[in-house]
């Protein structure tokens, strides 16, 4: 049975989390994606391996996400950053971790590393997607968008093909959003961290291209680092067999840290 729980940070705002408290013990931090829950297989997969493991776990919804509080189109990667950063803070305190983060998650897995750079032992990406909003929606957004986000502050944004019986998620974009995502660039600062850091990103992500992964591996460079391409993969890897492989890399991950 999940016990989801909430931290109050004001008056009018709390985030929803999940966490396996163990005092003085690894803790496993999953950061979920752009407008994601944690209610997926993801979130479920990672808590039930650190409560089999005996170690530390912590997920959020960020604000405007899942149950949180907030409005998700007021939202921001400063703000998720900083709701991150507050519940590491309260939760994980001064135990060491390692940091999952699913495609956006990657991105606010990165903002962390100039807060907590003695207690991060390792970092996985899954699909990772730093700075998404400028290079993958921004560039491509056709003019006709670009001016309507621009003149009205929003569009709604539509992926997926239902003539391919694809899932359709509409995204709503802010140009207070795009803005703050160029505030939030982490592909040019180099991280001199000795940690270990492993980058899934599946073959057939027709969301995140592969060199996203590559771009992230390149930021380290004291790290000993591994990129695996998953075969047959989507941009989730949501699926049983991708997730068994993270949890494996884990496994791997966590010997060298303890």
């Amino acid at each position: 049975m999940k016990k989801y729980k909430y931290l109050r940070l004001s008056k009018t705002k709390k985030l929803r989390y999940l966490s396996n408290y163990l005092k003085k013990k690894l803790y496993i931090i999953f950061l979920p994606g752009f407008m994601s829950d944690i209610e997926g297989e993801k979130p479920t997969t990672f808590r039930r391996y650190a409560i089999k493991k005996k170690l530390g776990f912590l997920t959020l919804e960020y604000s405007g996400h899942g149950k949180s509080s907030g409005d998700f189109t007021k939202g921001n990667i400063s703000e998720w950053t900083s709701d991150t950063k507050n519940l590491i803070r309260k939760i994980v305190k001064r135990n060491s971790f390692i940091l999952v983060g699913s495609s956006m998650g990657a991105w606010i897995a990165l903002n962390q590393f100039k807060y907590f750079k003695k207690q991060i032992k390792g970092f996985i990406g899954i699909g990772s997607a730093p700075e998404f909003l400028d290079r993958l929606m921004w560039r491509k957004f056709p003019k006709k968008i670009k001016k309507e986000i621009r003149e009205k502050g929003m569009s709604i944004i539509k992926h997926g093909n239902s003539k391919l019986k694809q899932r359709q998620y509409e995204y709503p974009i802010t140009y207070q959003l795009i803005k703050d995502g160029r505030k939030n660039k982490v592909l040019s600062k180099k991280i001199n961290l000795k940690i270990s850091l492993t980058m899934f990103h599946g073959q057939k992500d027709e969301v995140v291209p592969t060199s996203f992964s590559k771009k992230i591996i390149k930021l380290f460079t004291k790290a000993e680092k591994k990129l695996v391409i998953i075969k047959n993969g989507d941009h989730s890897l949501s699926q049983k067999t991708n997730l068994k492989k993270i949890t494996k890399e884990l496994d791997r991950l966590i010997s060298q840290v303890s």
